[in-house]
């Protein structure tokens, strides 16, 4: 068995502890980045999490890196829907996020400053342990891979891709 499998079978096992008793598979009906549900982007920045570890060889520990990574975005709302009372999401949604996983689960202090501090720098308090940073990370990079996906699919060649970004950026400078 591959590292990335023995992952993804703790990400499983973990999801399968999360969904019982809670409001964790709630996720699956938030969009996050693109065309992404929570629930998608945060397995996907557990995996992440733990690929950059192991990579880095970065001691630790991986159920709570995992968990912290599952639970980052957990605020429960749709983030898009501008009539939902929530205004600068970004830096606002990881203390509802905390609430909630609160709330619904027993946290660890990582746990609790993965959820906290995963929005470095947009929210200024630094992420205090290598399993937060390491999430805080994952977090920009799937949510720059998720938001720029959908839109790289409309493309057919990544040539056309970048002509369509020069264009747009030419039709910004002239308006």
């Amino acid at each position: 068995m591959e590292k990335s499998d023995s992952y993804k079978v703790l990400i499983e096992e973990e999801v399968d502890a999360l969904k019982y008793n809670s409001r964790f598979m709630d996720t699956k009906k938030y969009m996050q980045h693109g065309d992404t549900s929570i629930y998608e982007h945060s397995i996907s920045v557990a995996l992440l999490s733990c690929n950059i570890a192991e990579t880095l060889n970065i001691k630790v520990n991986y159920k709570n890196m995992i968990r912290g990574a599952l639970l980052h975005d957990y605020f429960l709302y749709d983030w898009h829907d501008k009539n939902n009372g929530v205004s600068l999401h970004g830096f606002t949604h990881p203390k509802a996020a905390w609430k909630n996983a609160s709330r619904d689960f027993n946290l660890n202090k990582t746990e609790e400053n993965i959820i906290l501090r995963h929005m470095f720098p947009l929210v200024p308090l630094p992420p205090k342990y290598a399993e937060s940073w390491i999430v805080c990370i994952a977090d920009k990079i799937s949510a720059a891979s998720e938001t720029v996906a959908p839109v790289k699919h409309s493309f057919k060649s990544s040539i056309s891709f970048c002509n369509k970004l020069i264009m747009l950026a030419k039709n910004l400078v002239v308006s």
